[in-house]
C-alpha cells in the first residue's frame, strides 16, 4: 500500500513516513500543497495524510483539487484546529477523516488501517479480459493460475489496467510509477511492461501489452 503525506513541517512529515514504513508500508513525504496535489493526481496512492495549515495550496484546497480530478484515495487530514467549523470544512473539501495535532502514533496507525481497509473493500481488484490484479495481494490471476508481481511490476500493471484501452505514454509511466525525481529513462519502462508480457503468458492470461509508436502502452483482449 503505497501513502503520501502532504506536511510542510519537515521533522513532522519525515517522522510519519518512518512510522509507516515501520509498519511495511510504502511512504513517500512532500512539504508543499502545489506538489502534494500533483503527486496525488497521479493516481498510485492509496491513501492521502494531509496537512491543513501550509503556505501556498492549504489542505483544503488540495483536497478540492484533487477531488475535483477524480481523485478518489482516501484522504486523512491533519490540524492544529479542532473547531467544529473547521472539521466540517475539511470533510467538505473531501476529507474522509479528520485527526486533531497532536495526536498519538497508535490513533493515526488505527485511522490509516481503518481507512485502507475501507477502501479495499470497495474497490479491492481490477480486471480486465480474463485476467485480475488484485490490488491487495499484488498477484495476477487467471483462473487457477497467479503469479506475484514485484513492486514495480505491480504499478506498472496497475496504471495500465486503470485505464485500459487508452494509451499510457512512457513519460507518464516513468512520472506515476518511479516519480519525479527519479533517474530512470523509457528503457525502465520497455524492461517491466518486458517482464509482464512473460508474466501474462505464463498464467495463459488473454491479455496482451500493445505498443503504440510515440504513444506509449495500452491493454487488448486476445481474440479467440
Amino acid at each position: 500500500m503505497k501513502i503520501l503525506i502532504i506536511e510542510d513541517e519537515v521533522l513532522l512529515a519525515d517522522s510519519l513516513k518512518t512510522l509507516l514504513e515501520s509498519k511495511g508500508f510504502e511512504a513517500e513525504a512532500v512539504y508543499d500543497g502545489e506538489s502534494g496535489a500533483a503527486y496525488a493526481e497521479l493516481g498510485v496512492y492509496d491513501l492521502l495524510i494531509l496537512d491543513v495549515m501550509m503556505p501556498g495550496l492549504n489542505g483544503y484546497q488540495v483536497a478540492r483539487q484533487v477531488r475535483a480530478r477524480r481523485c478518489g484515495a482516501p484522504i486523512l487530514m491533519l490540524t492544529a484546529k479542532s473547531d467544529v467549523l473547521d472539521r466540517v470544512e475539511g470533510l467538505n473539501s473531501g476529507a474522509d477523516y479528520y485527526l486533531t495535532k497532536p495526536f498519538d502514533a497508535r490513533e493515526l496507525l488505527a485511522c490509516v488501517n481503518a481507512l485502507l481497509r475501507r477502501q479495499g473493500e470497495q474497490v479491492n481488484a481490477l480486471s480486465f479480459g480474463n485476467t485480475q490484479l488484485e490490488l491487495d495481494s499484488g498477484m495476477l490471476i487467471c483462473g487457477e493460475s497467479r503469479v506475484r508481481l514485484s513492486a514495480r511490476e505491480f504499478d506498472v500493471m496497475r496504471q495500465l489496467m486503470q485505464s485500459p484501452e487508452r494509451n499510457v505514454s512512457k513519460e507518464a509511466l516513468l512520472a506515476r510509477v518511479w516519480g519525479f525525481d527519479s533517474n530512470a529513462v523509457e528503457n525502465h519502462v520497455e524492461v517491466y511492461v518486458g517482464f509482464l508480457r512473460k508474466k501474462l503468458r505464463s498464467i495463459r492470461s488473454d491479455v496482451r501489452i500493445e505498443a503504440v509508436r510515440r504513444l506509449g502502452y495500452h491493454l487488448e483482449v486476445e481474440q479467440a
